[in-house]
């Protein structure tokens, strides 16, 4: 089984783990003792609405609204399994989105090239040549992302419609969204069925609980794509951004972006997040990899205890300190892609009407490695008949107070 965990509905979380940087001369927890769950206000019911946002190839596209009881809201597309904005409040209690994306679904229909926020499959990141064997027959994907396959190809689950189902239950509100790739789909093997459902916690959490089923043997490596700017989207640079990754390996590539087989050590690299740094501050070093991504686009490689666990732990957090809010990502994923938006080229206008430009977002992207199947060194992504498909990211934002 590939990144199997006991599945539930909505099970109770252990503390997640802290986190503690200093920043000019004052200690900081990002969680744990000394921070706050954002949106620590007055208590109201949590809800989530529904109101009509286009259509795509005659297929009714709705944009859900979900609240938890502290007033965070998020907001959600059908389209795409897109998470459009997401608003929770800096140090002083003044929301703000932090996610990037954009305002209509006629954009995100025709631009968005940068996957803001949506549901990625059938296989997040690349695919060397867009080739794979699996059970010596070899499948060629879409070229999409020069010599390689990149995110499930020309038209993958970011651009499908799916079917979704408000929720609700023990006083927290969710999305479950439903999509069935068919065999041959952007050329794999199999019919793909396809489930994954956002919860909205009264922790400020964002829960994705990821579940596929097949009835050939195929592969998968399914994610989300947010963006964040914890200063606020539009806001500019997130070079400020202290980052920390539980991560003491990386995945070197070569110049396309393929993961040349290595798992190499972080340290004495520009990669080495194992202690908060600032997100710019060794970007711009004279480093092969940084040169090859134009910048951080990278896999690294979560410590954990075995190649075999998938137990729930802490992969990033990010604090951003000139409002205070705080990002916590844990995942039963081994790995996770840290990209510091290198390739925002400043020709698209995102919600709150300013262009993006490189650097102005950051996304981690929870998964298996790039190109897996053409490495047999890494852990698998091969899913059979019989077998589940599960996995679960959660994002818990939170602030510190002075």
């Amino acid at each position: 089984m590939l990144g199997t965990i006991s599945r539930r509905a909505h099970p109770r979380l252990g503390a997640l783990l802290g986190l503690v940087i200093l920043v000019a001369g004052t200690t900081v927890a990002l969680s744990g003792a000394g921070a706050t769950a954002a949106g620590s206000v007055t208590q109201q019911p949590s809800t989530i609405s529904k109101e009509p946002w286009g259509t795509v190839d005659g297929e009714q596209v709705d944009l859900y609204t979900l609240t938890n009881s502290n007033g965070m809201e998020v907001k959600i597309t059908n389209y795409g399994g897109i998470i459009q904005s997401i608003k929770v409040p800096d140090r002083d209690g003044n929301f703000d989105n932090v996610t990037l994306g954009f305002a209509t679904l006629d954009e995100y229909v025709d631009h968005n090239d940068p996957y803001f926020g949506a549901i990625i499959g059938r296989y997040g990141n690349r695919i060397a040549n867009g080739r794979f064997t699996l059970d010596g027959v070899t499948y060629q994907l879409a070229q999409n992302n020069g010599p390689n396959h990149l995110h499930g190809g020309v038209r993958g689950f970011d651009k499908r419609v799916w079917t979704a189902t408000e929720l609700e239950q023990q006083g927290i509100v969710g999305l479950r969204l439903n999509y069935t790739s068919p065999d041959g789909e952007e050329m794999y093997p199999g019919t793909l069925a396809v489930e994954m459902t956002y919860w909205l916690t009264n922790r400020n959490e964002i829960r994705m609980e990821y579940h596929a089923t097949t009835d050939a043997p195929t592969i998968v490596n399914l994610t989300n794509h947010a963006y964040f700017n914890l200063a606020g989207e539009g806001t500019g640079t997130i070079e400020g951004h202290f980052l920390r990754l539980n991560a003491s390996h990386y995945t070197p590539v070569d110049e396309t972006l393929i993961p040349t087989g290595e798992i190499a050590p972080v340290a004495g690299t520009p990669f080495d997040f194992t202690t908060p740094h600032t997100i710019g501050e060794r970007i711009r070093d004279n480093h092969e990899q940084i040169a090859f991504g134009r910048g951080y686009d990278h896999n690294f490689v979560l410590d954990r205890p075995s190649p075999e666990d998938t137990s729930m732990i802490n992969a990033a957090q990010v604090f951003e300190p000139t409002t205070g809010r705080a990002l916590v990502i844990t995942t039963t994923e081994p790995g996770i892609q840290f990209y510091s938006g290198n390739f925002l080229d400043g020709t698209l206008v995102g919600t709150s009407g300013k262009f993006y430009r490189q650097g102005d977002g950051f996304a981690l992207e929870t998964q298996h490695y790039p190109d897996s199947p053409n490495k047999p060194q890494f852990p698998s992504t091969v899913l059979r008949p019989g077998e589940e498909y599960e996995t679960t990211t959660i994002y818990r934002f939170s602030v510190r107070n002075p």
